[in-house]
């Protein structure tokens, strides 16, 4: 069976749009609608015209896109995709986070589940994470579930007091980075520019020559003959779409497990029967709205 080919005729037939996050696999990105990072899929959610969203990523941003979009259905060909991050942040840590800190804002990066936005005063990703704290007129900002994206934050804004919760949390596959790492990278590409993600640790970060989420990444790295990406390798192939006549080097073995679960076959099968519907509670989904729409006001 040719699945590009029959995907666009039902996605046609059924009037809906493919949204791929930029870790996906390269035959999912080649076949989706819209490819982008978290804060880009979460504004295109809002805005598509269609019926239906099908959401190639992870579980919270298939939440995001429906909390944005109550009235179309969403749809997540592997609804076991999950995030370790978004998990290390739950709704009753928030609160006693907030309990602790009278008049502190709680900002959650998005990478976080449903009911914990629900408990938070507003949304960021890791491209507007420092736009979106200095947008808060407090001086003291609570900061989740990313301590290395918390850490960046407080380096971009040193008037304000950035606290990380939980104080330890991170990204598995960023953790992995070293500063090892970058020092042989520099060694076998001497010419290259070295870019990282802010889920990275505060040393990786400042062992490279650049910080930016990935969004940042597609739109900056033409500026340069070659580079080192430090994020999950799946960045790489709307880089090499995008520039085709620049190098980019990739550490294999930065994979997002979660991120790679989606085939073509998952894909086929959600537009063919309509699975996985994604659903969340009005309860929950008015107060994460607040949140999220918060933060796409604030990085117009």
């Amino acid at each position: 069976m040719n699945y590009e080919q029959q995907i666009k005729k039902l996605a046609a037939e059924k009037n809906a749009v493919i949204l791929a996050h930029n870790y996906q696999p390269p035959e999912i990105q080649d076949v989706a609608d819209i490819c982008g990072d978290s804060l880009e899929l979460a504004r295109l959610a809002k805005e598509a015209k269609e019926s239906t969203l099908v959401l190639c990523g992870v579980y919270f941003m298939a939440e995001t896109a429906k909390i944005l979009s109550p009235e179309k259905t969403v749809l997540i060909p592997r609804p076991e995709a999950g995030c370790p991050l978004a998990d290390q942040l739950t709704p009753e840590i928030v609160r006693q986070a907030k309990a602790a800190n009278p008049g502190s804002p709680f900002v959650v990066y998005v990478n976080s589940n449903a009911a914990t936005k629900a408990e938070c005063d507003i949304t960021c990703t890791s491209a507007n994470a420092a736009a979106v704290a200095a947008s808060l007129p407090e001086k003291k900002i609570l900061f989740g579930p990313d301590a290395n994206l918390a850490g960046w934050v407080q380096r971009q804004l040193p008037d304000k007091e950035i606290i990380p919760v939980p104080a330890d949390g991170g990204c598995p596959t960023h953790h992995n980075f070293t500063v090892r790492d970058v020092e042989s990278a520099r060694r076998a590409y001497p010419d290259a520019t070295i870019i990282c993600h802010p889920e990275c640790s505060a040393a990786v970060q400042q062992a490279c020559d650049l910080v930016g989420s990935t969004g940042y990444m597609v739109r900056n790295c033409g500026s340069a003959d070659e580079w080192v990406i430090l994020t999950e390798k799946g960045i790489v192939h709307p880089l090499e779409k995008r520039y085709p006549d620049t190098v980019f080097h990739v550490m294999d073995t930065a994979v997002c497990p979660n991120m790679k679960l989606i085939e073509l076959s998952d894909l086929y099968v959600t537009l063919r029967d309509g699975v996985y519907p994604v659903q969340v509670a009005d309860h929950i989904a008015g107060k994460a709205r607040m949140a999220i729409e918060k933060m796409i006001e604030a990085s117009k």
